[in-house]
């Protein structure tokens, strides 16, 4: 049987379904993702892209410009998330604030693990030393699309 792990509520919240694993393994990600922001760990780096690939001048001045903010929205997001671990019912901010930094996790996890559209074409190989990490970032990315149909739903 499938279940929905977010579901819209009639008055404009959320129901979150998540065990107690999912929501344990959700806390210990992002936490270990704040920590690689925090320290602006090179796992990191694909998080800040750089805004003018052919122009190193340009980028540094935009990341002048905007990287504290970006990374402080970024940890925002991660206390949101945190803050609401527990919770049941999200409302469509704290909805979006779970989407971006399970992004960010997925993100950083994908590039650790060398994902590449290919892994969903030929799927995992459970030989692979890195299966379970990949079958991690697959269940990530399922949570992930979850709340985008979540939150799809009231436009």
């Amino acid at each position: 049987m499938f279940r929905h792990a977010v579901r819209p509520l009639p008055d404009g919240d959320f129901h979150l379904d998540l065990t107690r694993e999912e929501r344990t393994a959700v806390a210990d990600l992002a936490a270990g993702v704040r920590t690689l922001i925090e320290a602006d760990d090179d796992d990191v780096k694909r998080l800040f892209p750089d805004a003018y690939r052919d122009d190193a001048a340009a980028s540094a001045e935009y990341r002048g410009l905007v990287h504290d903010d970006l990374v402080q929205g970024r940890l925002d997001a991660i206390d949101t998330v945190t803050a609401t671990l527990e919770a049941e019912r999200v409302d469509a901010e704290q909805l979006g604030a779970w989407c971006g930094a399970l992004n960010d996790v997925r993100l950083v996890l994908g590039e650790r693990l060398g994902v590449t559209d290919d892994l969903y074409e030929r799927g995992i190989d459970p030989a692979d030393p890195r299966a379970p990490q990949l079958a991690l970032y697959g269940w990530l990315t399922w949570l992930q699309g979850e709340i985008v149909e979540a939150l799809a739903s009231r436009l």
